[in-house]
């Protein structure tokens, strides 16, 4: 039986917080609807200090940033976004069209049409997430969106460089500098200035999780995300200094960012908690770190492997790091999780930055019913039908008739009698 060393925050306070943001969310999101630019100006003075004369940035601007990075930056950036296109190219050769002679003289098929515009979201108040413009703006360019705007907030009071050559190089065809409510506000809604896109992609805090979550319906999303999530699966074939370090990793996202641990060693979750004490003096974000893992930290005993993946299925992280003697166990029997990173030689940082993966994955339990951000999100799977022949339509519209019929659809059902009537050969 699964034995708790160190519990999280109760789900009752998680709960009390989300009631405030959600309050806060939907009066931003009605003062855009009702003032647009104004609002989303003000906005962005309140909550980011920033108050450029344009919050799209002009070719000028854009070029101004390249200027600020080194080589070395602009090599790093493309090495990233070299093997997330590739991967996402790769997806995309997966998809294919499909049409098929179901019945004689029955042609039904499907075609993969990529969305017309999308918005990218980059978070970057607190961090600055250059990857975050690889892993949404080249995966949509790859699907074949034809417009994709990006939006990032102001870092340190102005646009973060890196982050802007990084949706630059990406392929944004419109970049704004804005964060939070107001930003997902204006690409959902639209603006005198901002023309609305019809999905929202990307990761961010609270705040613009909600926004998506309240925005849904009026225009697609990605994923409902929450803060960053992760849950390191390890017996003793690692030691706790690896597994504090893949913890803190990830806690340093956000105090309120849940970091567990999941084993079938006492000893480890032992070692592990001492080495994330240890390692908290000496980390340079522990002030974020260690709150995270004051408040939403937790350590699990298991017995068995097979305990292990209920748990870990029954938790659904948004990462999981497995680090066993037998990774393919666990990649072969659990079912909810964003993505697995198998082996002491990755670690979700890999799949964060630059391997290739997505890193916008779902949070909060979602990962019981979806995955993450890839190609095929950019993409609608639409059907359509050809009837060939008159033969073909008598005989599914004499099935289609009675079926009406049965449901008391009778203009359905004139629907299918009228081409009977015309085509059904006489005697």
């Amino acid at each position: 039986m699964a034995k708790y060393l160190k519990h999280g925050r109760e789900e009752s306070l998680r709960r009390e917080d989300d009631a405030k943001v959600q309050t806060i969310v939907s009066d931003i999101i009605r003062d855009i609807e009702d003032r647009g630019d104004a609002a989303v100006r003000e906005y962005t003075a309140k909550f980011d200090k920033y108050e450029g004369q344009t919050l799209r940035l002009s070719r000028e601007e854009i070029d101004a940033c390249y200027k600020e990075l080194t080589q070395e930056n602009l090599d790093d950036i493309a090495f990233a976004q070299t093997q997330v296109r590739n991967f996402a190219q790769i997806q995309r050769d997966s998809m294919l069209d499909v049409e098929q002679e179901t019945l004689p003289g029955v042609i039904l098929g499907h075609k993969h049409l990529p969305m017309n515009a999308v918005g990218c979201y980059v978070p970057g108040g607190k961090y600055p997430l250059v990857a975050s413009a690889h892993m949404s703006v080249v995966t949509a360019k790859v699907a074949g969106v034809k417009r994709v705007i990006a939006c990032s907030p102001p870092f340190n009071g102005r646009p973060s460089p890196a982050v802007v050559v990084a949706m630059d190089m990406a392929g944004a065809d419109e970049i704004y500098c804005m964060g939070g409510i107001q930003a997902i506000a204006a690409m959902a809604v639209g603006t005198e200035t901002i023309a609305g896109v019809d999905m929202i992609v990307g990761p961010g805090n609270a705040f613009v999780a909600e926004a998506k979550r309240q925005l849904f319906g009026r225009v697609g999303i990605d994923l409902f995300a929450g803060p960053t999530e992760t849950l390191v699966i390890a017996d003793d074939t690692v030691d706790g200094e690896l597994c504090a370090a893949d913890l803190l990793g990830q806690a340093e996202h956000g105090a309120n960012s849940p970091a567990v641990l999941l084993t079938n060693s006492e000893q480890l979750a032992k070692d592990t908690m001492a080495e994330v004490e240890r390692q908290l003096t000496i980390l340079p974000t522990a002030e974020i770190a260690g709150a995270a893992w004051a408040e939403y930290g937790q350590v699990i005993v298991c017995d068995s492997y097979e305990e292990m993946v209920a748990v870990a299925d029954d938790i659904a992280s948004e990462h999981v790091q497995v680090m066993t003697k037998d990774p393919n166990y666990f990649l072969d029997n659990m079912t909810n999780y964003g993505a697995l990173f198998l082996g002491e030689k990755t670690n979700v940082s890999y799949g964060d930055k630059v391997i290739g993966t997505n890193h916008t994955l779902p949070t909060r339990k979602a990962a019981r019913y979806t995955g993450g951000l890839w190609v095929g999100k950019f993409i609608k799977t639409c059907t359509y039908q050809r009837v060939l022949t008159e033969e073909a339509s008598v005989h599914v519209g004499e099935y289609c008739s009675r079926l009406c019929a049965i449901e008391g659809f009778m203009g359905h059902k004139e629907q299918a009698d009228i081409r009977v009537r015309r085509y059904k050969k006489n005697g």
